[in-house]
């Protein structure tokens, strides 16, 4: 069954299993996700569950917020987001205001994290797009350049050049559920997910489960 939650990503640290080897994970803050919507098909056209994460100060949240966090009858949420999978769902039996916790996960599943992109900043074509470098001898005179514009014939998509990297959706496939810590209300992922640490991210079933 599918299953999803959202957390904030704390950072990473290294842990040791049964056998004695170290993996390195990542430390996920996943306390007081609520569901808030349960969305039908009769009602929306199809099926997701709306949970929420991390509470707010109501003077940060405007009427319309106020109003629909009441219906849970919880604290406005500072993320937002509808888990959805074209399968079943285990989300969908839960009620408008309970509580997901981050045990709907068991140790050894697999998951999907999706996250925000540390922003790089604006960067050259080589880091960016990984292209090679000119000869630096001989008198080329041409080292770190984007490449002729002479082909594209005035359109532009598409086309590898120097821009913002960085700070975009990326989720990362198949990682690892180490170990949920009931008493802190983390997950322990191995491995690396998106984002820089305190960075919100989307944890949920993989899809193409290896």
């Amino acid at each position: 069954m599918a299953k999803g939650i959202l957390g904030r990503k704390i950072g990473m640290t290294q842990i040791f299993d049964e056998n004695g080897v170290l993996i390195p994970v990542t430390v996920v803050d996943v306390a007081n996700n609520v569901v808030l919507q349960q969305k039908t098909v009769e009602t929306d056209g199809y099926v997701a569950t709306q949970v929420g994460f991390e509470d707010k100060r109501e003077n940060l949240s405007n009427k319309p917020e106020m109003g629909h966090v009441a219906r849970a009858n919880t604290a406005p949420k500072r993320f937002v987001r509808e888990i959805r999978f074209l399968g079943d769902n285990d989300l969908t039996n839960l009620s408008v205001g309970d509580v997901v916790s981050g045990d709907i996960f068991t140790e050894g599943e697999m998951i999907d994290v999706t996250g925000i992109s540390k922003g790089k900043g604006f960067q050259g074509a080589i880091k960016r797009h990984n292209q090679t470098r000119g000869p630096m001898t001989h008198g080329s005179r041409y080292h770190r350049g984007p490449g002729s514009m002479g082909p594209i014939k005035g359109n532009l998509k598409g086309k590898n050049l120097p821009g913002q990297m960085g700070d975009v959706q990326v989720t990362i496939q198949n990682l690892k559920v180490v170990k949920f810590d009931q008493e802190n209300q983390v997950l322990l992922i191995s491995g690396s997910v998106p984002g820089p640490k305190k960075g919100l991210v989307v944890v949920k079933s993989a899809v193409k489960v290896k």
